[in-house]
């Protein structure tokens, strides 16, 4: 799978730090389809193909901050990673918190990978880049 034919959904809640993913990706060259939902809610509906998201392929990967307004990063975790049409969808947190509790706890729920999002922009096209080259050309991904 290449990541001209991919899709990547970040929830992300603040809004400078989802354009700034955005254009890490774009100077990193990446090429996958980067969608963007600001809280837990819209993240489940976008995965589950619920409204106003009927229309979208279910991604084929899901980076996750863990402080969302409502329904945060933890409990859509933990509601993909139960769900037997989601699971096998890959999440990786990528969040600002460095506490050792909360990676544990990601990692408990079944998270992919965990990610700490990097203060400097050099570093998120790094981490962009290693991210999509590990699950788009070295990992093998369930088909849809």
């Amino acid at each position: 799978m290449s990541g001209a034919d991919t899709t990547i959904l970040l929830v992300e809640d603040n809004p400078d730090d989802a354009e700034l993913v955005r254009i890490a990706m774009d100077d990193a060259g990446l090429t996958s389809t980067l969608d963007v939902v600001s809280d837990g809610a819209q993240a489940l509906a976008y995965v589950r193909r619920e409204a106003p998201f009927g229309d979208r392929s279910r991604p084929d990967l899901v980076l996750l901050d863990l402080n969302l307004p409502g329904i945060d990063g933890r409990e859509v975790l933990s509601a993909m990673k139960t769900d037997p049409e989601l699971c096998s969808i890959p999440v990786v947190v990528m969040s600002t918190s460095v506490d050792d509790n909360d990676v544990a706890a990601s990692y408990r729920a079944h998270a992919n990978g965990f990610v700490s999002k990097p203060a400097d922009f050099d570093q998120l096209v790094e981490t962009l880049q290693a991210i999509q080259a590990f699950w788009f050309k070295a990992a093998r991904l369930p088909t849809r």
